[in-house]
Order: structure tokens, then sequence, then C-alpha cells
């Protein structure tokens, strides 16, 4: 809430978001290759990186470049005008993190494509993350290392292979002569380190042979030392430092495989609590989890479910419910699911109902039997919050991204276009009285206009989604993928 100058709290105003960065924008008509495609995205606690995977196997990083020309704050005070930018990223480095494999045991391809990527806590300079596919995680250094050269040699390497004396590494030749009488000295040649860097990505850590389902989660503890990764039917525990041994902290495979209804969707540990993490089902349900209560979790000790509406039920209501993300807020205090249709704010204190809900594209319901026929309906939207709380955001069709204000009483609903021209698509709603609500208890609905159209009025793109996202830790940025392109963009907040 914005505290305003008599003491009473108000709703914020609705950001004007802008385009700010893209990275491997396409040409017109240019095909996209399904190894560029990106497929996670993640900025660290600091916001200084942002780091992606793709469907190749590689992790790109970025680094925040804006305030960084001036080291010290006296530099800083001296200048005439504000520092305050908003922030902006720079190509930093990438590195091949999987390769295909084939699993001979089960005649099973193990495809390359990054699913989740997690920042680690930075120690002397170097930065470490968690990288996964389907079914092997990784542990990963980035470290800036002075470039190493060797001087003062015995040869000059340039004139002997200038004259076709010996080709090849120093040493290696079989034609090479000695001059009459020799050298009238040899030395040991010198490894100078020069001022020059380079950084250097090191794996340092490979977690396998842990899942026998595909890998849809991993979160790290704010503990530091351990983590989560999660399957279709098991969580694990692991030690980062300890790659050989995990525990199994949740199981939800049935005795008889026949008897299974729901499978684990997402998982994440709680941003304080180290004893605390949370896992969605494909049932539409949210558990809360104590480690300290047992050594295998399979009670739970909160339960967030919504009850279903008396006669709404259909053949895709149970489809539609499953959940593909969810996300705590950084003060952990409320929980952000992600369904097909909506999206939902929970709060820890209250299990029955969420304290919001936001259609995402409710113009869809009616096309739900085309959608299952395409598969559409199966795809999996991310969603995030923004680092204050007041607002989240998730992906769309036709690479649109829907922003909402969170705050009781706001009507924020903002449709946005992966595109240098982001409002183009932007639906222009009636203006109406705002709601007023007694309590967070009362669950809000809103963002569901043009309920038979898409944002355009026209044809929806189903080829061109937007799944995943991610918001930057303490300003209003937000990083998207569309296809192989990483588009960025930000907001002021607008003075009342």
């Amino acid at each position: 809430m914005i505290p305003l100058g008599n003491g009473e709290v108000g709703v914020p105003l609705p950001l004007e978001w802008k385009f700010s960065q893209v990275f491997g924008e396409r040409a017109a008509g240019e095909e996209v290759q399904e190894v560029d495609i990106i497929s996670a995205i993640e900025f660290d606690k600091s916001g200084e990186h942002l780091a992606t995977g793709d469907r190749g196997g590689r992790v790109v990083l970025f680094e925040r470049t804006d305030g960084k020309n001036y080291a010290f704050r006296k530099d800083q005070e001296k200048m005439d005008y504000s520092n305050a930018r908003h922030p902006e990223f720079r190509y930093k480095t990438e590195f091949q993190s999987h390769e295909p494999e084939f699993d001979y045991l089960k005649s099973l391809e193990i495809e390359e494509k990054i699913n989740k990527v997690r920042w680690c806590q930075t120690a002397n300079g170097a930065l470490f993350l968690l990288s996964t596919n389907d079914k092997t995680v990784k542990y990963w250094k980035v470290q800036e290392k002075k470039v190493k050269k060797i001087c003062d040699m015995n040869l000059d390497p340039s004139a002997s292979i200038g004259n076709g004396r010996f080709s090849g590494p120093i040493g290696a030749a079989t034609d090479f002569v000695f001059p009459p009488g020799g050298f009238p000295s040899l030395h040991l040649p010198v490894v100078i380190v020069g001022h020059e860097t380079q950084l250097v990505p090191r794996c340092r850590r490979v977690y396998a042979h842990a899942h026998d389902y595909h890998i849809n989660s991993i979160s790290n503890n704010s503990d530091g030392e351990t983590f989560i990764s999660a399957d279709d039917l098991r969580i694990n525990l692991w030690n980062i430092e300890i790659s050989n041994q995990s525990f199994n902290i949740v199981d939800v495979k049935p005795v008889n495989m026949e008897d299974l209804t729901e499978v684990i969707t997402s998982a994440e540990f709680h941003p304080t609590h180290c004893n605390t993490l949370a896992y969605s089902s494909s049932k539409g349900t949210i558990r809360l989890i104590d480690m300290r209560q047992s050594a295998l979790c399979d009670t739970h000790a909160k339960l967030f479910e919504e009850r279903e509406t008396p006669g709404s039920r259909s053949f895709f209501t149970e489809i539609i419910a499953s959940i593909s993300d969810i996300k705590f807020g950084k003060d952990g205090r409320h929980i952000l699911s992600r369904d097909y249709m909506t999206l939902k704010l929970w709060d820890l204190n209250m299990e029955s109902s969420p304290v919001a809900t936001f259609q995402v594209h409710e113009y869809l319901r009616p096309k739900l039997c085309d959608l299952y026929e395409n598969d559409s309906i199966f795809d999996k939207f991310e969603c995030c919050l923004s680092g204050n709380g007041l607002r989240v955001a998730t992906g769309s069709y036709s690479n649109l991204f829907r922003v909402f204000g969170c705050v009781s009483g706001s009507n924020e609903a903002t449709t946005l276009e992966a595109s240098k021209n982001p409002t183009r698509r932007q639906v222009q709603t009636p203006s109406r009285s705002s709601r007023s609500f007694t309590s967070l208890a009362r669950s809000r609905r809103r963002g569901a206009e043009n309920l038979n159209a898409d944002a355009n009025g026209g044809v929806y793109d189903f080829s061109a989604k937007l799944l995943h996202l991610a918001w930057h830790p303490t300003s209003n940025v937000i990083a998207c993928a569309a296809a192989n392109s990483l588009y960025m963009y930000y907001a002021e907040d607008v003075p009342r």
C-alpha cells in the first residue's frame, strides 16, 4: 500500500510500461531454430545479474550496466543529474550446461533443454547457479580469471612457423634441426599473468540419478546450503556440497500406479524459513509442509484449495485447474499460483480461498475444446511478483503478458505485447467505479474484459506463447521470453 501525506493508505496508480531492451531479436521472416528457444529466466537476488536457459542446453548470463561508471559514492554525489535510471543489462557470457543423453536401461532420450535456472549465493567475486534438464541438476561456478601467457622462450615461434622449419606446437615438430654449435644458453620459459581477464565457467557438482520422472522444479533454501529438486511424484532434498546423496522428503507415488490421481507440478522453498516449502499439484491444490515434523513429509501443515462452484464442473475442469507455477512473495506471507485460466494470490493464514483471483484470458473459455485438440490447454505458464508485492504478472498467447495490481481496491490490469511497442495491443477498458473491500478474505476477480475476443479483437496466435518471465527484485523491470528473443520492459512509478 502507498502511504499518503494525511496518514491514510492509498492505491498505487497503474504503471506505464515502456520498452527497454531486446536480445536476440528476429528479423522479419527469420525462422527460429528449436535449440534457440528460451526455456528459463531468472534474476539473482541483487538484481545485478540475469540468467536464461534454452532448449539447446545453453545458459546465457547478462549483467547490469547502468550506474557502474561511477564506482565511488563521492563521484555520484558530484553528478548534476540523478543516477536512478531503470536497470539496463548487457551480455556477459554463455556456456553449454547440458548435452543430449540416452538412457540405455530405459531406452529413453534425455533432451538437453534447460527446465529451470536458479542463482545461488555469490562468494569471492564468483557467480554460482543451479541448472537442470529433465534428469540432472548441475552446480556451476562462473569466475573472472586473469589470462596467463608464456614469454621469454628460447625460440621465436612466429619465425619458426614462417620459414617452415616446424609446424604445430613448440617441441612437437619432427623436422626441427638445432643450429650448428647449438644454443649459447638455454633458459626456462616464463609464465606471466597479464591484465586481461576472461570469464571461466566450471561445473562444480553434478546431481544425477535421483529422479525417475522429469524434473519440473529446483529451489534454493534460505540457509544457503541445501536445495530441492522436484519431479512428478517426488521431491528430493540435496546439500549443495554433496552430489552422491539426496533425501526423499515428499513421495506421492501410490503402491499401485492405477491409483494415481495427481502429480506434483511445482515446488519452492519459503524465502526466509528454511524448514518450510510449498508444492502444487495437478488438482489445483497447494500444500505447505514443515520439514521439522518428520523426515518424510507425507502430511502437510496446510492445504490451500478453492472450493468448486456447484454446477460449474465440465470435462475441462480438472485440466485447467492444474497449477503450472507457484512463487512465494518476498515477504513470505503470500503465494502466487498460475493455472491455465487464472492467477491466484493466497495468504498463508487463509487456506479456504485465494485473497485475489485475476482472469488472464477468460475469452478463451469458449474455445477450450479447440485448445484441447491442439494440446495448448497443457501449456505451462509461469508467474512472478514484484519486489514490493504490489503487482503480479504472467504470460498468455500472441506473445502477450499481463500485469495486475494486487492491492485491495486496485483495478490495474494491463495487457502488454513482447515487442518494441508493448502497448500496441493494449485493451482500452471503460472507466468504472472502484470496488470497496471490507477485508482481504473477500476474493477479487479482475481482468475479465473482452470475454469473446482477444486483446486486439482478432484471432489468437496459439503458437506464439509467452511462457517464461521474471520480475526484477528491486525495480519495476520485467524480462520475458518470446521464442528465442529476450525482451525487457521498465516502468516508473507514476507521481500522485
